[in-house]
């Protein structure tokens, strides 16, 4: 199952078309990049748009959590963060980044890929510390789903006729859990290998897609040594951190066991598809519900 999936991502490289949810209407795609320079590939690029920009930086600004929100959006995007913060897990790691003198997060918004989101502008001191983030959210962040591939849990928010619609306030609080994630996760990163694979997937692609998608490829195989695996490899990790992240909101959003083995169900399915190696993560969160009810996970 791992191949034949790594084998059909890898094909996506080299299209121009986006995939969409099986189900509803998928998340805004921007139009990609060229294949062979793309850091992202096209699933990812259809939910978090524009690449993230990574440096090193002596900057030591205050920390805390700075919101750099249009006033034109600030109701709209009061609603969402309210919703997040509806939660113990929302509060804790809102509290963390507004607390910490030495980190600074940015949160703002854009109208560039509207209905998604994505973390980045990371910085790092001298010592290797992770010192401040940003996370952009698209203006309608509350509109929708982004595929199951590597979205297992907001995909699992998608209506359908077996269940009670979740309003476009939850899903952009998941959306906003998922970046979060990222930043949890960059935070315990090596900072020299995630600057590593910034630099070095795009040259992965360009051979991969130059050489017939020979996977076996020499200069392959010693790239991907260097990165920690290849480049699907590297963003299955990442991408299924921040989904992790965002079934604990989901977790804690939902307490009735009816309608969160519904969602539960609906991400274990997704993951036993397309996530399998990285079941346990998914498993850990929904074992610790509060409720004896672990909903179909083992």
């Amino acid at each position: 199952m791992r191949s034949s999936r790594t084998a059909f991502i890898f094909v996506l490289l080299a299209s121009l078309s986006l995939a969409v949810t099986p189900v509803g209407r998928t998340a805004y795609q921007p139009d990609p990049p060229n294949a062979g320079e793309s850091l992202y590939p096209p699933l990812v690029a259809a939910y978090h748009g524009a690449e993230p920009l990574e440096t090193f930086s002596n900057d030591d600004r205050s920390g805390g959590i700075k919101e750099v929100i249009p006033s034109k959006y600030t109701a709209r995007y009061g609603q969402w963060k309210t919703e997040f913060l509806s939660t113990e897990a929302g509060r804790n790691q809102w509290a963390f980044y507004q607390n910490n003198p030495n980190f600074n997060l940015t949160i703002t918004l854009s109208r560039d890929n509207a209905e998604g989101a994505t973390t980045g502008s990371y910085k790092w001191n001298a010592a290797g510390q992770l010192i401040a983030a940003t996370i952009t959210l698209g203006i309608r962040l509350d509109a929708g789903y982004p595929n199951p591939i590597y979205f297992p849990v907001m995909n699992s928010l998608v209506p359908t006729e077996s269940s009670n619609r979740i309003d476009g306030i939850t899903l952009a609080a998941t959306k906003i859990a998922h970046e979060f994630g990222h930043v949890n996760r960059t935070g315990k990163v090596n900072p020299v290998l995630y600057q590593l694979q910034t630099q070095l997937i795009p040259q992965y692609n360009t051979i991969f897609l130059s050489n017939g998608r020979n996977a076996n490829d020499p200069r392959l195989t010693d790239l991907a040594q260097q990165l920690g695996g290849t480049p699907v490899e590297v963003w299955e990790d990442r991408e299924y951190w921040g989904e992790a992240n965002a079934m604990l909101y989901l977790r804690d959003r939902f307490t009735e066991d009816s309608l969160r083995c519904v969602i539960f169900n609906r991400i274990r399915h997704s993951v036993d598809l397309y996530a399998k190696s990285y079941e346990r993560r998914f498993v850990e969160i929904a074992q610790a519900t509060p409720s004896s009810r672990i909903c179909g996970w083992k």
